[in-house]
């Protein structure tokens, strides 16, 4: 059996990802139906070379549907504050009005659990865990969105210390020319 890399969400509100300076910045009310549209929006000088059939635009409207749905609640009164530079990697700020992502640490435990499962071949205990919900989760919640981030942002997913800002990174290959 490999010995498998255990990835889990962290906290560190001095991390590197955190530091705004140079980026762009964009403002956004939390209009629950227009997610598709703030990506679209930061992504319009994203360089072809990052578009990789769309998981860009698709990671990053998970991250703006996060802190309109769970962390602003939907409320048009609330502002989404989303920070990003397209220049070398994919880089994104994304902070919400609200309480921040307190179950965190319980998601932690269950995706160690769940990637030691899979490491152990124990496919049945695997399966048993395919999604997780939290206790704000709602029947269109697929659970699932945090097991993709992790794998997509490979340069880093980092949360503040309350939990509603999150910093993510994505390099790119280093055959292209924006590597």
């Amino acid at each position: 059996m490999r010995a498998a890399i255990i990835r889990k969400l962290i906290v560190d509100e001095h991390n590197e990802l955190f530091d705004a300076q140079g980026m762009r910045y964009a403002e956004f009310p939390s209009d629950y139906s227009r997610v598709r549209d703030y990506a679209r929006l930061l992504l319009v000088e994203c360089p072809h070379a990052f578009r990789e059939d769309g998981l860009l635009g698709q990671q990053l409207s998970e991250i703006i549907k996060n802190g309109i749905k769970h962390g602003n609640r939907k409320d048009p009164k609330k502002r989404l504050k989303i920070w990003y530079d397209l220049r070398k990697r994919a880089r994104f700020i994304v902070g919400d009005e609200g309480d921040g992502f307190q179950e965190l640490e319980k998601w932690n435990e269950f995706f160690m659990h769940r990637q030691l499962a899979l490491q152990r071949e124990d496919f049945d205990t695997f399966l048993g865990m395919a999604s997780w919900r939290g206790t704000n989760s709602d029947a269109a919640d697929g659970g699932n969105s945090l097991f993709a981030a992790l794998e997509y942002w490979n340069g880093g997913m980092i949360y503040n210390e309350r939990k509603n800002k999150a910093g993510v990174v994505r390099w790119f290959s280093r055959g292209s020319q924006y590597a």
